[in-house]
């Protein structure tokens, strides 16, 4: 298949979804990569935990933080529909290290936020200015990430706030909705996420401990409905971090074969659809993911569009 057509198809799936997608492969090896929308800001979601869990592990091998340091976490609300902390019925106490455990492996938004208790969101952007990495912005925790429509509408009304959140967008991706407006949220392109991902796995200016320290709590992931069908196997590893927020559904990671090849793969999208549950969706992302990872596995011509 040309190159022209193999994007028209990948696009043409993604369309039939629902999604609007920007994806990235990258051989971790050569450098190599293909491409669709790569330079898209998007509202990170959970993303911004990465940067904000490299932030503090930083400063922990500096011996400016502690990791031992114990956190205690107010009380939550066992009905709480996020995962972690946020649903513990009695105050807990947690270590500093194990709160970056939780932020990467069940992406607890309390664990998260008292992460960025112990620091500003100026160090993170500092962390990242030092490895070059233009194109993600750490704004505000995730205590706002529990604050949007979707949480205000009774939960037979949820498609009302997605259809708001579809709707709402500006060609320049501005958004009433404040997690989804690129000019007030968190966010991150897909070439800025491929890029703080190389920095981890090769160690480009990151520091060895924490460099494993990261890859290790990626590895560690527990959700696995989005990406994970495709590139987990008895040959081969997956490593990511997903983020989910509305109509947005994202997942960052790489791909480490028995062969030794090892890909980054960045897939970030919206949907048009007004529904919470999108198995379609998530199986399309996935499997034009792979595709774009098995041409460039190939050594077929790189594409980008």
């Amino acid at each position: 298949m040309s190159s022209e057509r193999f994007l028209a198809d990948i696009r043409g799936r993604l369309d039939e979804a629902g999604l609007r997608a920007s994806l990235l492969v990258r051989d971790l090896a050569t450098g190599r990569e293909l491409s669709i929308d790569p330079e898209r800001p998007l509202p990170a979601a959970s993303l911004a935990k990465l940067p904000i869990a490299l932030a503090v592990l930083n400063r922990v091998e500096d011996g400016l933080l502690d990791g031992a340091h114990p956190v205690t976490l107010a009380a939550g609300d066992p009905l709480d529909g996020t995962p972690g902390t946020a649903r513990f019925r009695h105050p807990s106490t947690i270590a500093l290290d194990d709160l970056v455990a939780l932020a990467l492996t069940i992406s607890d938004n309390s664990a998260a936020d008292a992460l960025l208790g112990t620091l500003p969101t100026g160090a993170v952007s500092a962390d990242l200015e030092a490895l070059r990495i233009d194109g993600i912005a750490v704004r505000h925790g995730f205590g706002e990430l529990s604050d949007t429509p979707l949480e205000r509408f009774a939960p037979d009304e949820a498609n009302l706030a997605l259809t708001l959140a579809i709707r709402g967008s500006t060609p320049a991706d501005g958004h009433p909705v404040r997690q989804l407006d690129v000019a007030r949220t968190n966010v991150g392109s897909a070439r800025a996420w491929a890029d703080l991902l190389t920095a981890i796995w090769l160690g480009r200016g990151v520091r060895p401990r924490v460099a494993a320290r990261l890859r290790e709590h990626l590895r560690g992931n527990v959700i696995r409905h989005r990406l994970a069908p495709d590139f987990s196997s008895d040959a081969s590893m997956w490593s990511s971090k997903t983020g989910t927020l509305l109509n947005l559904r994202h997942e960052i990671g790489v791909v480490e074969h028995a062969d030794g090849g090892r890909f980054v793969v960045v897939a970030l999208s919206s949907s048009s659809v007004p529904a919470t549950a999108q198995p379609a969706a998530e199986a399309a992302l996935g499997a034009t993911a792979r595709d774009l990872h098995d041409r460039l596995r190939d050594d077929l011509p790189p594409v980008r569009a």
